[in-house]
Parts: structure tokens; sequence; C-alpha cells
């Protein structure tokens, strides 16, 4: 699939690391460093634009090292970028450890999977079908 990107940053485009990648890592476009104090949460700007095709969404996700290492992650994870959207890619980062974090131009912040999606339309019925399951919900099989 070919998607028309426009890149205003100085950052490389984003791409697949490894052959088996599932997502693109997404870096910081920032004209200074911007620290994240613990439970704070910020916007940062990617300086990229995508035009994605119909019946596609953009999933911005945390990167699992940044996390694990920062307690930096996604605030609204994952985040939709819907195929009609043409604003800039911005990431909401929030740091969740007790100890400030700082991101700097062309850091890793987060990344991004392109993804299918079906676009529906509702059948109102008065009752659904029957499932073995039923209406059991959180925690309904057990320990």
């Amino acid at each position: 699939m070919k998607v028309n990107i426009v890149n205003l940053s100085e950052n490389p485009l984003p791409l697949y690391e490894t052959l088996f990648s599932a997502g693109m890592d997404l870096r910081a476009n920032l004209h200074e460093p911007v620290e994240i104090r613990p439970l704070q949460r910020v916007l940062i700007p990617t300086g990229l634009f995508i035009e994605l095709p119909l019946g596609t969404e953009a999933q911005v996700r945390p990167r699992s090292g940044l996390a694990l290492k920062a307690g930096v992650t996604v605030l609204n994870s994952p985040g939709t970028i819907d195929a009609d959207y043409r604003g800039e890619i911005k990431v909401i980062l929030v740091n969740i450890s007790d100890e400030s974090f700082t991101v700097r131009h062309g850091d890793r912040i987060a990344q991004m999977v392109i993804a299918r999606h079906e676009t529906i339309s509702w059948q109102q019925v008065n009752q659904l079908s029957e499932t073995d399951r039923g209406s059991g919900g959180f925690g309904h099989t057990g320990k």
C-alpha cells in the first residue's frame, strides 16, 4: 500500500526497523527539548502529515522500551488517525514515573501501525443470538 506523506521535520521518514515489524517509529520534531514532569502530559509534534486510503487508520501506540525504561507512554493508546485527517501527527505522551523525562528533537517517541478497518451499518433488533458466554463480563471465568 502506498501512502502519501509530507515531512516538515528534519527527521527521516518512519520505517519498519525489522522485517516483521508491525509499527514504524515516530520521532519528535522539536525546536528545543521538552521536559515531562512526573504525571504530566504533553503534546509532541512529529512534523508528519499523511493521507491514508479509505478503509484504513493509523494507530499511535507506545514504544515498549520507552515505557519500561523511562515510564513514558502514549496517553490515548492506541490513538487513532482517521483517513480523512490532514493535520500534523502529534503524540500525547505522559510520564508515569517519579522522575522527570526530557524529549529531544529526533527522539523516537511512539510507534505507528497502519491497519484496515470495516465501516458498518447498524441493524436494530429486539434480541441478540445466544452464546455459551452470554452476558458474562469482567472476570466471569474466575481466577
